[in-house]
């Protein structure tokens, strides 16, 4: 199945009554249990940590790629559009099985307020990686599994604390991986090019934009205005109309999948600025 989904939500199928646990009307950790391949996109509205428990998950943002397998996590940032194609394991029944923790930046403050561990000073960007989990994560991922068989309510102080102690667990066992997060909590400023260039495409605002550069607004549009002389609303319009353009005529997509993964509200509206700016009206350039 091919679908656009919004994470945190309930994109889960499987077996359990309980697929999703919240924590301040938010969903912070989803559960993905199938056995048929599941293929999508993910617009990240919250950081993800994907931690896979059995099977394969390929994911793809941009021109990066990247396989995460059995016993294997990665942390992806907010404001992503990720493609994903997750693959049971075929020596257990085709089992796939992961955990999804999104975190949101108010519980990253607070651990990083309230925990002893010692903050080393980041030099230059850390990039995103896929990596092995350690015996305690491992154990931390299948201590989690009862919470969602539990018909009874979890506790948000029950829940904070899990999240805590997987925080914990990430800064002892895999020092890159802390390094993410606190570059998560506190973003390195980033090539505005580089920033716009590789996400332009996805559906992020230009807050979303901005934190990725590692700036405030204000500072993110006045640098932006300085390197392309131009608006950055204004260039990322006419970088999309362009993008939908050689999506009309490179792919078979229909004319509002092409609008939405764009970031365009809506299909009328796109229709009507696309043919401003290109003359022509999306359904005769597809023809």
């Amino acid at each position: 199945m091919k679908k656009m989904i919004k994470v945190p939500t309930s994109l889960i199928s499987g077996p359990s009554p309980q697929n999703a646990l919240m924590l301040d009307g938010c969903s912070v950790i989803e559960q993905c249990i199938h056995s048929m391949e599941a293929k999508g996109t993910m617009y990240l509205e919250e950081h993800l940590l994907l931690i896979v428990l059995d099977g394969t998950a390929t994911l793809s943002y941009g021109k990066q790629q990247y396989i995460v397998g059995k016993n294997q996590m990665i942390l992806l940032k907010k404001a992503m559009a990720v493609k994903y194609d997750k693959v049971g394991n075929p020596d257990n029944d085709n089992i796939y099985d992961s955990l999804m923790f999104s975190l949101k930046d108010d519980l990253l403050k607070s651990f990083l307020a309230t925990s002893e561990i010692k903050i080393p000073k980041i030099e230059g960007e850390v990039k995103t990686d896929v990596y092995p989990m350690n015996e305690c994560l491992v154990a931390f991922a299948h201590s989690m599994k009862p919470y969602f068989f539990d018909h009874s309510v979890v506790q948000p102080g029950q829940l904070r604390l899990k999240i805590m102690e997987l925080l914990y667990d990430l800064a002892d066992g895999n020092r890159n991986m802390f390094l993410q997060i606190i570059q998560l909590h506190e973003p390195v400023r980033a090539d505005i090019r580089h920033v716009v260039e590789k996400n332009y495409a996805s559906p992020v605002s230009l807050s979303e934009l901005a934190y990725l550069s590692g700036r405030s607004l204000s500072s993110f549009k006045r640098d932006f205005q300085g390197i392309y002389n131009m608006s950055p609303a204004l260039w990322i319009r006419e970088k999309r109309l362009e993008k939908a353009k050689e999506m009309l005529e490179t792919t078979q997509l229909p004319v509002s999948e092409i609008c939405y993964s764009l970031g365009f509200e809506n299909i009328s509206h796109f229709s009507r600025i696309f043919k401003e700016y290109h003359g022509k009206a999306p359904t005769v350039v597809r023809h």
